[in-house]
């Protein structure tokens, strides 16, 4: 059976390459991203597997041209929690989605980075006030209900909602700022200045070696909805 399957804010492949691999060799994989860069490297990735049943594409999830329930699966990894209309975001995701096909959303849970989201603020909030952080953009579905509701006014039912809470080990100080530079946390120090860059890196290293931080809560949500079948779809079936 060949399987369709769009991954809506892939970044640089992480689960657009092991889809690809998993419908392989019929089905077809098609990552958008808003940002060349990272889809440059997601390409390399591919290359290097020997997979040509996956295409790259710079889109944005809110305006994408593919028709109305073209994809078995439709899923957005860490992404839709950046586009302010989520809601909207969510629905376009839907609107692709086959009857009996499925919508995957995993965003962050409570907590994350913690205690070294909040020593990170602390150390931006010291140089440059004017660019901290009141909230993290996934504070707004970071937990089950506020998750469920969002996919509910989008007109998304029938949704299954796991919740994962782990830990992520920090073995040095320099673990924690590879963290920091890898994360959504790059928007921000990409904007400070060499000296500011300097004090906020140093910060925060001091802050993981004098707290002697041995670890920070990477806790995250999985919801899974798959679509019904209309009352059209089930004639049509039956016929």
């Amino acid at each position: 059976m060949a399987i369709t399957f769009l991954d809506a804010a892939c970044g640089t492949g992480a689960s657009a390459i092991p889809a690809a691999e998993a419908v392989s060799p019929n089905g077809t994989v098609v990552a958008v991203d808003l940002a060349d860069k990272p889809l440059e490297l997601a390409r390399l990735k591919a290359v290097e597997r020997h997979l040509t049943n996956i295409r790259f594409e710079v889109g944005d999830m809110m305006e994408l041209s593919h028709p109305p329930a073209k994809f078995d699966a439709v899923i957005c990894v860490f992404g839709i929690f950046f586009v302010p209309d989520m809601i909207s975001a969510a629905n376009e995701l839907w609107r692709m989605v086959t009857p009996g096909g499925k919508l995957a959303v995993t965003t962050w849970g409570a907590n994350l980075f913690e205690p070294g989201n909040t020593a990170f603020w602390n150390s931006i909030k010291a140089v440059r006030p004017d660019l901290e952080r009141a909230f993290n953009p996934w504070d707004r579905i970071s937990d089950p209900d506020a998750l469920r509701q969002m996919l509910a006014d989008a007109g998304i039912n029938n949704i299954e909602i796991a919740v994962e809470n782990r830990l992520h080990p920090i073995h040095e100080p320099n673990d924690w700022w590879t963290i920091v530079c890898g994360s959504g946390y790059r928007g921000t120090i990409e904007q400070l200045t060499s000296a500011e860059y300097k004090s906020v890196c140093q910060t925060n290293l001091s802050y993981v070696r004098e707290n002697k931080v041995r670890a920070v809560e990477t806790n995250a949500l999985y919801a899974v909805a798959t679509k019904r079948p209309s009352q059209t779809d089930a004639i049509q079936i039956a016929i």
